[in-house]
C-alpha cells in the first residue's frame, strides 16, 4: 500500500524569490510497505508547474496497488507525484535486495558534496549582512529577478568577497537585461546565471553571447526538454521534482552530458528525505544546489550530515 502524508517544515528564516515568499516547506511524503519492508519518498508540489498538495495527492491515489518502478514511468508524467513514488520504490528495492540504491543503479559510492547556500531576495543592505554571515561558505546562490538586481549583487559581493557566487533570476529578466548585466556579472566573478528568461521566451537566448554560462531550470524537466535547450543554454539544472524521480534524473544526466551540457543538480525547499536521492545524481556535477535541509529550522531524523567536507550521503535509516 502507498500511504500519503502532508508535512510542514518551518524554515529557519523566510525564503523569498521573485515570485513570492514562504515561511515553511510544504512537502508531501509517501510510505510504501511491502513484504515486510518500509520505504519512503518525498516531493514538493510546485505551483509554477500547476501542482498543489491536493493535485499531487490525487495523482498518487490513482495509482494501482503494487505498481512497479518500471510501470510508474508511464503511469504518471514527470513531476512531483512521480518523484515521491519513484524514490520510495528505489528505497524499497534497496531494502529488499539488502544493498544501497547506488549499487542497484550501477553507480560509484557517493562522496560528500559542497552545496550552494541560497540567500533569498531581500533589500540590498539585508542581503549584504546575510552574505557576511555566510561568507565562510564556498558557494553562495543569490535569488534575483528585480529592477534592483545590480545593487543586490554588489552588496552580496561586498559581504562575501571570497565565495563563488551563482545567481538565479527565476525567469525575471529579458535577453536585453542579461546582455546589459553580463559584463558586471563577469566583473563580480559570477559563475553562472540560472534561468534568466521565462521558459516560453527563451528563444531570445539563441545567438546571444553568454560570457557567463546560462543554466536551464524551468526550461529543463526531463530528456524531452533537451532538444529545445540547444543553442540557448550551457548547463542543465536537474531537479527530481521536475524529472519525476531518480529514474529519469539519472537518464537525463547522462543524456544532457552526451548532448554537451554541463550539469547542475538542484532542489525545491524540502527535507533530507528529498535530498538523499538527488545526492546520487549530483555526484560529479559542476554545481550542486541541495541546500534544502540547511534552510530548515528542523529536519528529519536522521538528517543528512553537513560539515566542512560538504553534504554527506544519507544514512540508510533515512533513505537508500
Amino acid at each position: 500500500m502507498i500511504e500519503i502524508h502532508e508535512e510542514s517544515f518551518p524554515l529557519a528564516r523566510a525564503f523569498t524569490i521573485s515570485r513570492g515568499s514562504r515561511a515553511a516547506a510544504q512537502v508531501l511524503s509517501v510510505r510504501i510497505c511491502r513484504e515486510g519492508h518500509e520505504a519512503r519518498g518525498e516531493c514538493v508540489p510546485y505551483a509554477r508547474y500547476g501542482e498543489s498538495l491536493a493535485s499531487v495527492r490525487a495523482q498518487i491515489e490513482g495509482l494501482p496497488e503494487g505498481i512497479t518502478r518500471h510501470d510508474l514511468q508511464a503511469a504518471l508524467p514527470p513531476g512531483a507525484a512521480r518523484n515521491a513514488v519513484d524514490c520510495a520504490l528505489w528505497d524499497l528495492e534497496a531494502k529488499a535486495a539488502g544493498v544501497p540504491v547506488w549499487k542497484l543503479a550501477g553507480l560509484e559510492a557517493p562522496k560528500p558534496l559542497v552545496t550552494a547556500y541560497t540567500l533569498s531576495l531581500e533589500a540590498p543592505e539585508a542581503m549584504e549582512a546575510r552574505a557576511r554571515e555566510e561568507a565562510h561558505r564556498p558557494l553562495l546562490k543569490i535569488k534575483l529577478g528585480t529592477p534592483d538586481d545590480m545593487a543586490r549583487l554588489e552588496a552580496v559581493r561586498r559581504g562575501a568577497p571570497e565565495s563563488t557566487i551563482i545567481v538565479d533570476a527565476n525567469e525575471g529578466w529579458s535577453a536585453e537585461v542579461y546582455a546589459d548585466l553580463a559584463p558586471h556579472l563577469v566583473r563580480l566573478g559570477v559563475a553562472l546565471v540560472e534561468q534568466p528568461l521565462p521558459a516560453g521566451e527563451d528563444d531570445a537566448l539563441i545567438g546571444l553571447e553568454r560570457p557567463v554560462p546560462v543554466c536551464a531550470d524551468e526550461s529543463c524537466h526531463d530528456r524531452a526538454s533537451l532538444a529545445g535547450m540547444a543553442g540557448k543554454y550551457d548547463m542543465a539544472n536537474i531537479k527530481l521534482d521536475k524529472t519525476g524521480g531518480l529514474t529519469e534524473a539519472l537518464a537525463l544526466r547522462d543524456a544532457a552530458r552526451a548532448a554537451g551540457f554541463e550539469i547542475m543538480v538542484g532542489c525545491m525547499v524540502g527535507s533530507s528525505l528529498a535530498m538523499a536521492p538527488a545526492h546520487l545524481v549530483a555526484q560529479g556535477a559542476r554545481i550542486v544546489d541541495l541546500d534544502g535541509p540547511l534552510l530548515l529550522a528542523e529536519d528529519r531524523d536522521p538528517p543528512m550530515r553537513h560539515d566542512a567536507a560538504g553534504l554527506h550521503p544519507a544514512d540508510p535509516a533515512l533513505w537508500g
